[in-house]
């Protein structure tokens, strides 16, 4: 087929094979005849020295590729289905080819809520789970797609703080400017082993990791890998993808943060409380206790998008220094409220101030403090793109909305996540007043042909609505 052809490669006397892509080279400099040069991710699964004798035999093709033709055809799979697939894709026996139609059969045809649940739990089942041996593991979750939303870095510490245990395992950004995990590296190290993990998370109480190190719902990320080129991201597979990591990460209680806004990911109340019922469906299902709460994703939360912008708004909260973005505060420590009432001591209702405390104390400073040492502090943090480019006001009015997908996307195209430095510092928010010529946010960038790029987006469309007054 003129698609990747893949190969299975026998160890002597060992039933698993590794499977692996087949690229031919005639350079007898890279590889003579006889000889397989192989790729670090298939050798670390082969786990033999350099020069052992391998067989080496056509892959067949995966025998769950039916159930994906069936799904795509608009048929319902059950729960062996989803564990076949999900088998055969860890064991990496999908081309990403095939992935991306498995997804987008899922995408077009729709989930019903059983076959959400048998994707969560084939994709927990063919990973590992981390135990902490406690009754109650807090965790949280932002569904996305609100721009600076960084309040997971403002949480973890105030919860470990209170002695609640905390560990949290973050992705990388999937379709936006920065994901916790992209931003609290510019801090601290993020990608540790799950034994480092276990000595800090019971030291400290709480974390602030990557997930992907530990082979947490490994299907998930391979699934992720292809949707991040696509920018897609179903109902469905999202609600499948956020369960089977927080059951894999050992967590007991969930809270849930939607955002609703017409540049959100979630757009219409009715959608909202649709996604609510599924979450709650699954959780229920896999004995996960569950809250999710709705909340206000009008517009950017905070100053900064992209990396260093979004760690520096969060250490200027958890200072509690006078130019603290108040709504990044505000909104996390009624998050932090929501999560301090699953522990039964603490009286509905008091959660939000016992947050306030533990935050304008120092004590989660403190706490943060602490988790960046254990986790391991960046020696060299990046710093802010030395290019940058003011975006003015065109007219002089009342800013009456901002458009999320735009400033992810200017953000983006200036190099977040991947040059922690870029993005883009919002000067204004909603609801201000302005002057023609003043500026509303400034783009940041590494290098020009980005800074170019992001400058092109926002000369088209500057994400801002600005109104002017009557007379």
């Amino acid at each position: 087929s003129g698609e990747e052809p893949k190969i299975e490669i026998h160890k002597e006397n060992d039933g698993q094979p590794v499977i692996a892509v087949l690229n031919i080279v005639d350079d007898a400099n890279i590889t003579a005849p006889g000889e397989l040069g192989v790729s670090e991710q298939v050798f670390d699964q082969l786990n033999l020295p350099p020069g052992t004798s391998v067989t080496v035999k056509h892959a067949s093709p995966p025998a769950s590729l039916e159930a994906v033709h069936d799904k795509i055809s608009g048929e319902t799979l059950d729960y062996e289905q989803y564990l076949n697939i999900a088998r055969d894709v860890v064991e990496n026996r999908y081309s990403k080819i095939e992935i991306a139609a498995f997804l987008v059969g899922c995408a077009e045809t729709g989930f019903e809520r059983e076959e959400v649940l048998h994707l969560t739990r084939a994709m927990v089942e063919t990973g590992d789970r981390l135990e902490w041996g406690e009754a109650l593991v807090a965790d949280k979750h932002c569904i996305g797609g609100i721009p600076g939303n960084r309040t997971t870095m403002l949480i973890v510490p105030i919860i470990a703080a209170h002695g609640m245990l905390m560990p949290k395992t973050s992705s990388r950004a999937i379709t936006s400017p920065a994901g916790t995990a992209d931003t609290m590296e510019v801090l601290a190290r993020v990608d540790l082993l799950p034994e480092a993990l276990h000595t800090i998370v019971q030291q400290e109480r709480g974390c602030l990791a990557w997930g992907g190190t530990a082979r947490l719902a490994p299907v998930d990320d391979i699934l992720i890998a292809v949707e991040r080129p696509l920018s897609m991201d179903s109902p469905g597979q999202m609600v499948a993808s956020i369960l089977s990591k927080k059951v894999a990460a050992g967590s007991t209680r969930l809270l849930i943060d939607v955002p609703l806004g017409p540049t959100a990911k979630v757009r219409s109340h009715q959608e909202a409380l649709r996604l609510r019922k599924l979450f709650e469906y699954v959780g229920d299902h896999i004995g996960l206790e569950l809250e999710v709460v709705i909340t206000d994703g009008s517009q950017p939360i905070g100053r900064g998008i992209g990396p260093v912008l979004e760690a520096r708004d969060v250490m200027q909260v958890l200072e509690c220094r006078p130019q603290a973005p108040l709504d990044l505060r505000e909104k996390a420590l009624q998050l932090a409220g929501r999560i301090l009432e699953f522990d039964a001591d603490v009286r509905g209702g008091d959660g939000y101030h016992i947050a306030r405390d533990i935050l304008d104390s120092g004590r989660a400073l403190s706490k943060m403090e602490a988790i960046i040492q254990a986790q391991g502090k960046n020696p060299d943090p990046p710093q802010l793109g030395r290019l940058h480019h003011v975006i003015a006001a065109a007219e002089s009015g009342k800013i009456t909305a901002i458009d999320n997908l735009q400033m992810a996307n200017i953000a983006r195209l200036a190099g977040a996540p991947l040059d922690k430095g870029a993005g883009v510092d919002l000067h204004r928010k909603t609801g201000e007043h302005v002057e023609a010529g003043e500026p509303l946010y400034t783009i940041y960038a590494a290098f020009p042909a980005n800074e170019e790029f992001a400058l092109d987006a926002a000369q088209q469309y500057c994400g801002y609505t600005v109104e002017k007054h009557d007379e």
